[in-house]
Protein backbone atom coordinates (compact mmCIF):
# COMPACT_ATOMS: atom_id res chain seq x y z
CA UNK A 1 0.00 0.00 0.00
CA UNK A 2 0.95 3.40 -1.28
CA UNK A 3 1.61 5.72 1.78
CA UNK A 4 -0.83 9.03 1.45
CA UNK A 5 0.50 12.35 2.86
CA UNK A 6 -1.03 13.85 6.38
CA UNK A 7 -2.83 16.39 4.30
CA UNK A 8 -4.37 13.31 2.20
CA UNK A 9 -5.54 11.98 5.37
CA UNK A 10 -6.83 15.60 6.46
CA UNK A 11 -8.70 15.81 2.99
CA UNK A 12 -10.04 12.37 3.84
CA UNK A 13 -11.63 12.85 7.31
CA UNK A 14 -12.76 16.44 6.18
CA UNK A 15 -14.53 14.63 3.45
CA UNK A 16 -16.01 12.60 5.59
CA UNK A 17 -17.20 14.91 8.22
CA UNK A 18 -20.31 16.08 6.21
CA UNK A 19 -23.29 13.89 6.18
CA UNK A 20 -24.24 14.66 2.54
CA UNK A 21 -21.01 13.57 1.25
CA UNK A 22 -20.95 10.60 3.19
CA UNK A 23 -24.39 9.67 1.55
CA UNK A 24 -22.97 10.30 -1.76
CA UNK A 25 -20.38 7.93 -1.10
CA UNK A 26 -22.64 5.11 0.22
CA UNK A 27 -24.82 5.63 -2.99
CA UNK A 28 -21.77 5.18 -4.86
CA UNK A 29 -20.19 2.17 -2.98
CA UNK A 30 -23.34 0.74 -4.81
CA UNK A 31 -21.95 1.76 -8.59
CA UNK A 32 -21.73 4.39 -10.99
CA UNK A 33 -24.11 7.13 -10.57
CA UNK A 34 -24.55 10.53 -12.47
CA UNK A 35 -24.25 13.79 -11.04
CA UNK A 36 -28.23 14.05 -11.11
CA UNK A 37 -28.70 9.96 -9.96
CA UNK A 38 -26.65 11.37 -6.99
CA UNK A 39 -28.24 14.68 -6.45
CA UNK A 40 -31.79 13.19 -6.62
CA UNK A 41 -32.33 12.76 -2.77
CA UNK A 42 -31.17 15.76 -1.44
CA UNK A 43 -33.30 19.14 -1.27
CA UNK A 44 -30.26 21.18 -2.69
CA UNK A 45 -29.23 22.62 -6.37
CA UNK A 46 -27.05 20.94 -8.58
CA UNK A 47 -24.40 23.48 -8.26
CA UNK A 48 -24.44 22.77 -4.57
CA UNK A 49 -23.75 18.88 -4.99
CA UNK A 50 -21.56 19.50 -7.46
CA UNK A 51 -19.49 21.50 -4.48
CA UNK A 52 -19.78 18.71 -2.44
CA UNK A 53 -18.59 16.16 -5.27
CA UNK A 54 -15.81 18.62 -5.60
CA UNK A 55 -14.45 18.58 -2.17
CA UNK A 56 -15.05 14.32 -2.48
CA UNK A 57 -13.02 14.42 -5.42
CA UNK A 58 -10.40 16.95 -4.16
CA UNK A 59 -9.99 14.05 -1.59
CA UNK A 60 -9.15 11.13 -3.95
CA UNK A 61 -12.75 9.50 -2.92
CA UNK A 62 -14.27 9.62 -6.59
CA UNK A 63 -14.10 10.24 -9.95
CA UNK A 64 -16.30 12.16 -12.74
CA UNK A 65 -16.15 11.26 -16.22
CA UNK A 66 -17.69 13.07 -18.88
CA UNK A 67 -20.34 11.24 -21.45
CA UNK A 68 -21.70 13.15 -23.73
CA UNK A 69 -23.50 15.96 -21.56
CA UNK A 70 -24.02 13.77 -18.25
CA UNK A 71 -21.18 13.32 -15.96
CA UNK A 72 -20.94 10.14 -14.21
CA UNK A 73 -19.59 9.40 -10.74
CA UNK A 74 -17.52 6.44 -9.73
CA UNK A 75 -16.18 5.87 -5.80
CA UNK A 76 -12.54 5.25 -5.12
CA UNK A 77 -12.09 3.56 -1.84
CA UNK A 78 -8.64 3.62 -1.41
CA UNK A 79 -7.51 6.85 0.18
CA UNK A 80 -10.49 5.66 2.93
CA UNK A 81 -7.73 3.19 3.63
CA UNK A 82 -5.24 5.08 5.52
CA UNK A 83 -8.21 7.14 7.24
CA UNK A 84 -9.21 3.48 8.23
CA UNK A 85 -5.44 2.14 9.69
CA UNK A 86 -5.72 5.54 11.65
CA UNK A 87 -8.80 5.03 13.51
CA UNK A 88 -7.49 0.99 13.83
CA UNK A 89 -4.28 1.91 15.47
CA UNK A 90 -5.63 5.02 18.08
CA UNK A 91 -8.80 2.05 19.02
CA UNK A 92 -6.10 -0.14 19.93
CA UNK A 93 -4.26 2.68 22.13
CA UNK A 94 -7.89 3.13 23.65
CA UNK A 95 -8.64 -0.55 24.34
CA UNK A 96 -5.53 -0.45 25.93
CA UNK A 97 -6.41 2.09 27.98
CA UNK A 98 -10.10 1.15 28.94
CA UNK A 99 -8.06 -2.53 29.83
CA UNK A 100 -6.10 -0.50 32.07
CA UNK A 101 -8.63 1.31 33.92
CA UNK A 102 -11.19 -1.79 33.72
CA UNK A 103 -8.15 -3.51 36.03
CA UNK A 104 -7.71 -0.84 38.01
CA UNK A 105 -11.36 -0.52 39.23
CA UNK A 106 -11.86 -4.13 39.48
CA UNK A 107 -8.95 -4.39 42.21
CA UNK A 108 -6.19 -5.79 40.23
CA UNK A 109 -4.14 -2.04 40.30
CA UNK A 110 -4.91 -1.37 43.96
CA UNK A 111 -2.36 -4.13 45.16
CA UNK A 112 0.39 -1.93 47.51
CA UNK A 113 -2.07 1.38 47.93
CA UNK A 114 -3.96 1.93 50.65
Amino acid sequence: MVKRSRDSLNAVFSALADPTRREILARLSEGEASVTELAEPFEMSLPAVSKHLGVLEDAGLLTREKDGRVRHCRLVAEPMEDALEWMVRYGRFWESQFDSLEGYLSGSGTEGRR
